[in-house]
């Protein structure tokens, strides 16, 4: 697929106005030179210059069906041409039918939901539920999360974004959480950092006073902290200390939810039910903003007759919904869920593994699903990474460079490159992704001391 003269035209007429006129989020203004695309199709992104390039990054890892999925765009247009938009007060099928999918994949005794914009309004919705409902304060978040920019969700963030809006007035107490291949326990197996991580939480908890606190949020599998999966037994252990001193377990489905782990919710692999869950990203693959809360019968009985002070003028969208009626409906037909299972136990574990038995630089590699990380270090006894947390450095911009140089567009951070191609990516498009990425950590190995 080639892109026209005409529409190379408009992205250098696009370039220059955005140049003008934009101000973009995460960026120091000046000397940002943003990548301009001007088709998607599929696994595929074509850029201001024509260049195609295989898009293993789902952008903000949340196209998680592709680009241009045809059944979705349908049920968008379709839509437009009934009902554009409605104001939140009133009944509309699209978001009726979206509350009834989403209810029906979310674990056993969730099954209300409130439609937001997207997932950090969805986390901020999620503790404002949990503060009322139970009448507390507090809120515990673990470092090395994500959770959203906006202001308490940037402050219940627990990576370096979180530094520059810091404000402890809003009631967050950070925890450690368990992370096996960097533990601050001093682990040297899974079961020792389960035991350790929830010694620490309950420690925490008895410290911070268990009357004082509201919830307990964390994203089932951090994304772009590092895509570390909870060790065996963590997240029920987790379960069972908010259930044991009545607080409200908040689960943070926004980017690992609707299929990237190889299941509906991340939480499904572990057999846990929190009593709120969020969601965004991948419930309608991005191409309508739309996030939500999934509630738990007991916090829904809260606001039956006590009215719940928060709403969103765009809270349940009819073009939002109606696209992610489309995108659950064609994950279920395309069997998109059970493909991404595959893809990661076939095709991106072991290949991730062979890149680390050959890459001395490659610390570790990690992942379920379609969702995966390659770290990178200096120096494999010591573990120092490629990168300082918080930044980036000559060494990753060259291994990053090679990876566009050779066609592929990737998702970084820090010191790590993290694989999540969509859910429907096809076998021989994803190898051809990791084998640029394998002849990529060449540049890294040059680094490796």
């Amino acid at each position: 697929m080639t892109v026209t003269q005409e529409a190379l035209a408009r992205g250098r007429r696009a370039y220059e106005l955005d140049r003008k006129h934009v101000f973009h989020s995460w960026q120091a203004q000046g000397p940002f030179d943003p990548m301009t695309i001007t088709r998607t199709a599929g696994s595929r992104v074509w850029d201001g210059e024509g260049r195609e390039l295989l898009d293993l990054s789902c952008q903000l890892v949340n196209t998680n069906i592709g680009h241009q999925h045809p059944a979705v765009v349908k049920a968008i247009q379709d839509q437009a041409a009934d009902i554009c938009t409605i104001a939140p007060q009133h009944v509309n099928d699209a978001r009726s039918e979206a509350a009834r999918l989403i209810a029906e994949l979310a674990p056993e005794g969730l099954d209300r939901v409130f439609f937001t914009n997207g997932g950090a309004d969805a986390n901020e919705h999620a503790i404002r539920m949990a503060r009322l409902h139970t009448g507390r304060q507090k809120v515990l978040s673990a470092y090395r999360s994500y959770h959203g920019g906006t202001q308490l969700a940037v402050n219940v963030t627990g990576d370096p974004r979180r530094f520059p809006n810091d404000s402890p007035g809003e009631g967050v107490v950070h925890f450690m959480p368990a992370y096996t291949y960097r533990s601050h326990f001093g682990s040297e197996t899974e079961a020792e950092e389960t035991t350790r991580a929830l010694r620490h939480l309950e420690d925490m908890i008895t410290l911070e006073g268990p009357a004082n606190i509201a919830a307990v949020i964390l994203e089932t599998v951090p994304g772009t902290a590092g895509i570390y999966g909870p060790p065996p037994g963590y997240l029920a252990g987790v379960r069972e200390l908010t259930r044991k001193h009545g607080i409200m377990y908040i689960a943070d489905e926004v980017m690992a939810g609707f299929g990237r782990t190889g299941a509906w919710f991340a939480v499904d692999h572990w057999d846990v039910a929190p009593d709120l869950l969020t969601f965004a990203k991948g419930v309608n693959s991005g191409y309508v903003p739309l996030g939500g809360v999934v509630i738990s019968e007991p916090v829904y009985e809260t606001f039956v007759d006590r009215q719940y002070p928060g709403g969103l003028t765009y809270s349940g969208h009819p073009l939002a919904c109606a696209a992610a009626v489309a995108t659950i409906t064609a994950m279920r037909e395309e069997g998109m869920i059970e493909n991404a299972a595959r893809l990661g136990r076939e095709v991106i574990g072991p290949r991730l593994e062979a890149m680390k038995a050959a890459h001395p630089s490659v610390g570790d590699v990690r992942g379920l699903g379609c969702f995966w990380a390659i770290e990178l270090v200096k120096d494999r006894e010591t573990r120092e990474p490629l990168a300082p947390y918080g930044g980036s450095s000559d060494a990753m911009n060259a291994v990053l460079g090679a990876i566009r140089a050779g066609g592929v567009l990737p998702f970084a951070n820090f010191n790590r490159i993290h694989v999540v191609p969509p859910l429907n990516i096809a076998d021989a498009d994803l190898h051809t992704g990791l084998d640029v990425i394998d002849r990529a950590l060449n540049e890294a190995d040059a680094h490796v001391g």
